[in-house]
């Protein structure tokens, strides 16, 4: 028997949480649909051998294959229920298909689409429950999971493409550090006992190098510790609500990254809001979802009450460009798709420009970093060298052997 824990709602509206046990989730499912309860959400209770420090998640290729295939089983007339499990005695993904599983079961037991979606958001993009609880609610399902499914492969070009630009930069990185350190542990020690067999005074250059050396040589260890624990408190303050938002606005301030995150959010934020209302989704519902998709707090904090302008009858160019995030051609764009009804089609088209400002920010910045990082490697690496070279020439003179 496994434990599971869920949480559910009971006939009376009130929420439950707990554990049950039973031979397997369905099981699970159907006996807590027996107490006339609603399971929102269902997981396995494991044992702490079995728990996972990194929990797999569906990739974001699957989602959006799996998101194309539903919109053609929906287009054909195929109910949900049997196209997701058509396509989950296909997949090769056992994580894909057990939460295909998992969702089919939730089906089942009189959930809707959007509500099972929801019960697994750690799947999917910020932005995908909203959209297709919004899409499901307007009858657009087939047509919304389409452009959600074209929408995140455009997104996982852009990422491809950014990580095979910064590959070569981070390469020479690595290698930069990987060469100081084999100078630091390994070359300078000898340079230090070689020169203390001469009666002369090294270079300021010279002692700051081989006292580089020697704290490196004893507190080695203690720097790695160090270095490893604030890596740690970094990444976990990176998860907070304010590291979330500090993260944000530094990329938001620094010269070349900061257009190439303007662009990447604006063209996003353009796009899903486009999409949704070309499907006919209510412009609150398209509102808070495209703010979802911006992955980005400083465009999520002002964004927020820019809706709520927005739905007190101001308009939505005039609060956008009040943020002072949006460049001036897009929020111009918006007013004149507002003051003639194309709104969606004149998102569309800033989204398309975007698209291509973004690609071309892309190149920019990585034809700036390349050289900026064989700049610094050559800095750091001719500083040791200058610094040997000079305490060899003045051993040189002091020794009279000129």
């Amino acid at each position: 028997m496994q434990r599971y824990k869920y949480v559910a709602v009971g006939a009376d509206g009130a929420k439950q949480a707990g554990v049950i046990s039973a031979p397997t989730a369905v099981s699970a499912r159907y006996e807590l649909m027996a107490r006339e309860l609603k399971v929102r959400s269902l997981r396995e209770r494991k044992k702490f051998n079995q728990i996972e420090i990194t929990k797999k998640k569906v990739k974001a290729l699957d989602i959006a294959n799996l998101s194309r295939q539903l919109s053609a089983f929906l287009r054909a007339g195929i109910p949900i229920l049997d196209a997701l499990e058509a396509i989950s005695s296909e997949v090769e993904s056992p994580v894909l298909r057990q939460m295909l599983t998992e969702l089919a079961d939730q089906l089942r037991g009189g959930d809707s689409f959007s509500d099972a979606i929801a019960t697994h958001a750690e799947h999917f993009p910020s932005y995908y429950p909203r959209i297709v609880r919004s899409a499901e609610l307007s009858g657009q399902l087939d047509s919304v999971l389409d452009q959600l499914a074209s929408y995140i492969d455009r997104d996982l070009a852009t990422r491809q493409r950014v990580k095979s630009a910064l590959t070569y930069p981070i390469i020479l990185g690595f290698m930069s550090v990987g060469t100081v350190a084999i100078m630091v542990v390994f070359v300078l020690p000898k340079f230090a006992e070689f020169f203390k067999g001469f009666d002369a005074e090294l270079p300021l250059t010279t002692r700051i190098i081989l006292g580089l050396g020697d704290v490196v040589g004893k507190w080695g260890w203690a720097i790695g510790l160090g270095f490893a624990v604030f890596t740690t408190l970094l990444v976990l303050y990176g998860r907070t609500n304010a590291g979330r938002y500090r993260r944000s606005r530094i990329a938001l301030r620094l010269p070349v990254v900061r257009d190439v995150v303007q662009a990447a959010v604006v063209e996003r934020f353009c796009r899903i809001l486009s999409a949704m209302m070309s499907a006919g989704i209510p412009i609150a519902d398209s509102m808070t979802a495209a703010i979802d998709s911006t992955d980005n707090q400083v465009f999520t904090r002002a964004l927020v009450p820019a809706s709520e302008r927005m739905l007190q009858g101001e308009g939505l160019a005039t609060p956008l460009n009040q943020t002072g995030l949006f460049p001036g051609m897009v929020t111009q764009m918006m007013r004149v798709g507002e003051e003639t009804g194309t709104l969606d089609n004149q998102l569309e088209i800033a989204a398309d420009f975007y698209e291509k400002e973004l690609s071309f920010r892309l190149d920019k910045m990585t034809a700036l970093f390349e050289p900026a990082m064989i700049v610094a490697m050559g800095l750091v690496i001719g500083f040791v060298a200058v610094a040997l070279v000079q305490a060899m020439y003045g051993i040189y003179n002091s020794s009279n052997l000129g």
